[in-house]
């Protein structure tokens, strides 16, 4: 280093003589007066660069917490354990109320844990899955002593600074990174894996640790870290959720309960081809989009139709492109919808049959779409009989025994978009079968979807229950497909009852509801800068409909940070 900046200066002071000889002006280095040189002009003045303040937005260690966690992750192959134990670390900040916002994956699927004297018990009061949010608050006054809430700011220009905060990998105490807002856009929540929202795209690094921490931007919280790329795919791509979708989610809880995200549950396409708009009657004014998709579960299904074409939305123009002017900006059309709530009504001005009109629709969720999403706080279901474990499709169950039957896959893609919630609102399949001698034989009907059970259809899981527990000579189980049906005898499978639950240690034989796991309690510890929780279970990967991740897609893909 000395070397190196020797070297600099010595560069520096022949470059300097070389101009002298020259008659050129000097170069802004600092030089000393030579008695022999002739008088030159005065040397321009040195430009001050402001420098900002060492802590910007104040003293965030006043409000920032960190949140060590407990998971307990449901075992869809055993379904019929509790599952494993993780550890994890996420962060939090202290908000009005009392209150500590942090990610949803940060506190989901939670143990009480006990066991530390420095740590006050917690428990989370709100938890929003959809958005990846959540609010814990601990009950002992003097944990919130000396702490100072932060305040909320709007959507952070683009190219300007931000700063995040929280308690990534490397070390124990606070860390904070810089960056600058590249990018704002819908994204696809990984938490979910279902749902998409207005976020927030920032260069500062965001690493395990940082879920849950602010992200701030003139002493104000601007987004909450919550996922990124890992570094095999991306760099410095992170994001974070940004106060839009924060303010609603404190607006629905206002009644003292989380009713989520509604959704139209349609599809649209783009109307840019002059010859199609010119088919459709419409005027060549750059406005419309075209309804492809109806969803009979959600709220538009008697009021739109296919063929339909969108052009405006309570009042706002829509553009063939399907984007719309909010507030002087240029946004999603469903950024309209995103702040309604549950019960709120939205009107269209549609097009059809070549003439305009008006309607409106009540707003609602749709429930089909929880099957293609990732559960929480919710044990899995299943049946167990004769040693065949029955188990409804979810994105959770692909997950975990990562099918490769197509057919199996073809009903998870689209099973929304074709409608197969009509017929099967469960998709029941045999995902395993525990050996023994009554199943023999059996393991080719392995991942099989259920539809027949004695000539009865089968379309959810208390149905197959049900169907098991009345008296027949036999059970014939069709299985969607080609092939001959899966045939049981009922007094073969009581015989074997006990034999198969003692040596798969099967403690139940059926959960037929999502029952929530017990009320999450969770631990903090105090100090101005660091809170203990129980926390959820680890960040998930989303998975594409037209393209089932593998694992080692998944590892390297999009993902919620902790």
């Amino acid at each position: 280093m000395k070397r190196f900046y020797l070297s600099i200066l010595l560069v520096a002071f022949e470059v300097t003589q070389l101009q002298a000889q020259q008659n050129a002006p000097p170069l802004p280095f600092p030089m000393q007066p030579n008695a022999s040189a002739k008088p030159t002009a005065a040397a321009p003045a040195i430009v001050t660069v402001p420098v900002p303040p060492a802590r910007p937005n104040g003293p965030v260690q006043k409000s920032l917490v960190r949140i060590t966690s407990t998971e307990v992750e449901p075992d869809y192959r055993a379904p019929w354990n509790a599952g494993a134990l993780q550890r994890g670390i996420g962060a939090g900040f202290v908000v009005e109320g009392n209150r500590i916002m942090t990610n949803a994956h940060v506190v989901s699927n939670s143990l009480e844990r006990d066991g530390d004297p420095n740590k006050y018990p917690a428990k989370v009061q709100f938890v929003a899955n959809d958005c990846d949010l959540a609010f814990i608050t601990v009950d002992a006054p003097n944990f919130y002593k000396n702490m100072v809430p932060l305040k909320f700011g709007g959507i952070p220009e683009l190219e300007s600074t931000v700063s995040a905060y929280g308690y990534p990998i490397g070390g124990e105490r606070m860390s904070v990174t810089a960056g600058i807002v590249s990018r704002i856009d819908f994204q696809l929540y990984t938490h979910s894996s279902i749902d998409s929202h207005l976020a927030i795209q920032i260069s500062a690094q965001i690493n395990p640790g940082n879920s849950g921490g602010p992200v701030m931007q003139n002493a104000k919280v601007v987004g909450v870290a919550f996922q990124g790329y890992s570094g095999d795919v991306a760099q410095g791509v992170a994001y974070m959720v940004p106060t839009p979708v924060i303010r609603r989610f404190l607006k629905d809880i206002e009644d003292g309960h989380y009713d989520k995200y509604v959704d139209l549950a349609m599809t649209y396409a783009k109307l840019q081809n002059p010859a199609q708009r010119r088919f459709l009657g419409l005027k060549d004014d750059g406005r419309g989009v075209l309804v492809t998709t109806v969803v009979a579960a959600g709220p538009c299904a008697k009021t739109l139709r296919e063929g339909d074409v969108l052009l405006a939305i309570d009042d706002h123009s829509i553009a063939s492109d399907a984007s719309v002017e909010l507030e002087g900006e240029h946004v999603e059309m469903p950024e309209v919808v995103e702040r309604k709530f549950k019960g709120d009504t939205v009107k269209f001005d549609i097009w059809r049959d070549k003439q305009q009109m008006s309607v409106k629709i009540v707003l609602s969720t749709v429930w089909p779409y929880l099957v293609q999403g990732h559960s929480y706080d919710a044990r899995p279901r299943f049946v167990v009989y004769g040693g065949l474990l029955f188990q409804p499709l979810s994105l959770d169950l692909i997950e975990a025994y990562q099918p490769t039957d197509l057919r199996l896959r073809h009903y998870f893609d689209y099973f929304v978009l074709e409608q197969i919630y009509l017929e099967h609102p469960d998709v029941i399949v045999l995902t395993n079968i525990l050996p023994d001698p009554i199943n023999t034989f059996l393991m080719p009907y392995r991942g099989g979807i259920v539809d027949e059970i004695n000539g009865k259809k089968i379309r959810t899981l208390d149905e197959l229950a049900k169907t098991f527990s009345e008296p027949a000579d036999r059970f014939v189980v069709k299985i969607i497909g080609d092939g001959p049906p899966l045939v049981l005898d009922p007094k073969q499978a009581e015989a074997a009852r006990e034999r198969i639950k003692t040596r798969y240690n099967v403690v139940r034989e059926q959960n037929l509801q999502e029952q929530p796991t017990k009320e999450t309690k969770v631990s903090a510890v105090t100090g101005p800068s660091s809170l203990s929780l129980a926390r959820t279970s680890s960040p998930r990967v989303p998975m594409q409909p037209e393209n089932l991740l593998d694992k080692t897609e998944k590892i390297s893909g999009l993902q919620g940070e902790r």
